[in-house]
């Protein structure tokens, strides 16, 4: 066997007597660039220059700052978007407010007389987020007040993304906010006229104040106690979050300035918002309404198996998150991107509160709406215990992306399925009542100023009837209470007053809400319609929801004319 050289770049042996070549490539130096010779090529032109210290900086630069800014609006554009995209009528909720909001306005401004009882029964003062609505709702409608609770919830994930960022970084801001934001609480509170949204975000703002101002001089978490105390007031139930924001001021400002500091700082903040809020219960009458609709709230009949399947559908999985993120960041305080070098990162046991804190605040709204075996509006309160939990969801996020966006196909992932899971739960729940679109017409076709009205729903319809100046709702009797004086003076009330007000002919009109599982009350008003010969069956409107079908029913008198068409 002897030995040639081929042409070309590699080299071989090869034997004439068989038909096997073996190649074995040469390797080679590197060859210099075209109209270059070896000597004019120096060592720095093959190593990479030292990289500065700034593009590893924790502290952001003006370059990544902006980046930043713009992908969180980007995010804020597609919260906006989705939350938009819900449409239905009024709810009773919305339309209640609203109203109470006039009622308000014309008693503390224009010297009418108060009615309504607002203060004994609404679960926030009256005179604070339904004046805003009435206000926005003269200039522009309920599209407006909606509008309103949509900035209040842009302004959330915005706070969110800020304070986050305090704590932890820009990426991990970015995920915190961009999962929170397609959540279906998010998405629902954006196009939803109550005082959620409002309350949110002030919840929001009394983090983010504290979070900047823990470092700072011990007297300025006073500048968070009256946004903590309107918060409160706006929404009773935000009360039960307070603890967490006094105990979040503790460990930022522990972690930069010791215990006793810390303490400090949490007892000024604390004595504020007790000062403030104690002058509100002795200079208010709302006590009672804070016990009944709060901490004496009734007790109803959901099962425990339904509220744990509700809870872990709305929020399971940015609480799945944040509970990774809580673990992991336990175990280690970064990523460890920067090569070389060991920033100062605070200590485990501080991690490990940190992370309990934030993440355990998401299950006080399930645990208080499973205590009282309710699920009413968990859907909205969930919502306040994943502001707060969003943080370490971010954390978890980052962590399983990994240094320098390894594994991003795994942040997509997630991100699909919130998104898919925020998008199809919001429609849901925002179609859950009927639409009255079709109602309204026909109620304008008979309601007249001065006539008494039962209905159910009623608070929708009227809010629209009223606009158009044709009743208000002092004329319309709910399904829920009633009293009725009868003959020979008798005050009637719950089913014997129903009765007594429908053989005595005494409504001139009723509307009626018939689902597949008609209430007791509405089963009971149908049966007296119908027997006691005083009124007949004008109209009957068919509509679907996102949970079922039914019906609205028009009753009118007897004596009255049939409508006329449209």
């Amino acid at each position: 066997m002897t030995t040639t050289e081929t042409p070309g770049d590699a080299a071989g042996w090869y034997d004439p007597e068989s038909t096997l070549q073996i190649r074995v490539p040469v390797v080679r130096g590197p060859q210099p660039a075209p109209g270059y010779t070896f000597d004019e090529i120096t060592r720095a032109d093959w190593v990479l220059g030292r990289v500065p210290d700034r593009g590893w900086s924790p502290e952001p630069g003006r370059r990544r700052t902006w980046v930043s800014r713009a992908l969180l609006a980007c995010l804020l554009l597609v919260q906006a978007l989705l939350s938009l995209r819900l449409h239905n009528s009024a709810f009773e909720d919305e339309a209640l407010y609203v109203y109470a909001g006039h009622a308000m306005i014309g008693h503390l401004f224009h010297g009418m007389p108060e009615y309504g009882g607002f203060a004994s029964y609404f679960s926030g003062s009256p005179a604070l987020y339904p004046v805003l609505a009435a206000w926005v709702d003269s200039a522009a409608g309920l599209t407006g007040v909606r509008l309103m609770s949509l900035a209040f919830m842009l302004g959330s994930t915005g706070l969110l993304h800020s304070f986050t960022r305090r704590l932890f970084n820009e990426r991990t801001a970015l995920l915190a906010a961009g999962v929170f934001a397609v959540t279906q609480s998010t998405l629902f509170l954006g196009n939803f006229a109550t005082y959620d949204a409002m309350a949110l975000f002030l919840l929001a703002l009394t983090a983010w104040i504290l979070v900047r101002v823990a470092p700072g001089h011990w007297a300025l978490p006073l500048a968070a106690a009256p946004v903590a105390a309107l918060t409160v007031g706006v929404k009773y139930a935000s009360a039960l979050y307070l603890p967490t924001v006094a105990l979040l001021l503790v460990l930022v400002a522990h972690e930069r300035l010791g215990g006793r500091e810390a303490l400090r700082r949490c007892a000024v903040f604390t004595a504020g918002v007790c000062l403030l809020l104690g002058a509100g219960l002795l200079t208010t009458d709302y006590l009672e309404a804070i016990r009944s609709t709060t901490t004496e709230r009734a007790h109803g009949t959901a099962s425990l198996g339904q509220l744990l399947w509700d809870c872990a559908r709305w929020g399971g999985l940015l609480f799945a998150l944040a509970g990774l993120g809580t673990v992991l960041y336990t175990r280690r305080a970064g990523l460890g991107e920067v090569p070389g070098r060991v920033w100062a990162a605070p200590p485990r046991r501080w991690r490990l509160a940190l992370g309990i804190l934030l993440t355990g605040t998401a299950l006080l709204a399930p645990a208080y709406q499973i205590h009282l075996q309710t699920s009413i509006s968990l859907h909205k309160h969930i919502g306040y215990g994943l502001l707060f939990a969003a943080p370490m969801a971010g954390v978890g996020l980052n962590r399983l992306m990994g240094a320098h966006f390894r594994f991003p196909q795994v942040v997509i992932a997630v991100g699909v399925l919130a998104l898919t899971f925020g998008m199809s739960q919001s429609a849901q729940n925002y179609g859950v009542w009927p639409d009255t679109s079709r109602l309204v017409p026909e109620l304008a076709k008979n309601v007249r100023p001065g006539q008494k009205w039962l209905g159910q729903p009623h608070e929708g319809p009227v809010y629209y009837l009223t606009g158009r100046g044709l009743t208000d709702y002092t004329l319309w009797t709910s399904i829920y209470y009633i009293d009725y004086t009868g003959r020979g003076g008798r005050h009637l009330g719950g089913p014997e007053g129903y009765r007594a007000a429908i053989d005595d002919g005494w409504f001139d009109g009723v509307v009626l809400d018939w689902s597949d599982q008609p209430g007791e009350i509405q089963a009971l008003i149908r049966d007296e319609m119908r027997s006691s010969g005083r009124y007949r069956l004008a109209t009957a409107l068919i509509y679907r929801t996102s949970v079922g079908a039914g019906h609205f029913e028009i009753w009118l008198p007897l004596r009255a004319a049939p409508a006329s068409p449209a």
